[in-house]
């Protein structure tokens, strides 16, 4: 069954449990899932109140839609 998952955060939640912090995935476009990989790099463009659909690659932005549905 597809499922879309929202993710509102653009960038990683900094966890510091050991010597070296670890990066764990906040936007969802991670291809290293559930850590950072730097590709939060690509919610900068988002603008506030816009949902976008990435496609498989996670990269690549392949619908907006926006709250009043446009």
């Amino acid at each position: 069954m597809p499922r879309m998952v929202r993710h509102e955060l653009t960038g990683p939640i900094k966890i510091e449990p050991q010597d070296k912090p670890i990066f764990i995935c906040g936007c969802g476009l991670t291809k290293n899932f559930p850590f950072c990989d730097g590709s939060h790099k690509n919610c900068t463009a988002e603008k506030e109140g816009t949902l976008y659909v990435y496609g498989p690659d996670k990269s690549t932005i392949v619908e907006e839609r926006t709250d009043d549905g446009g």
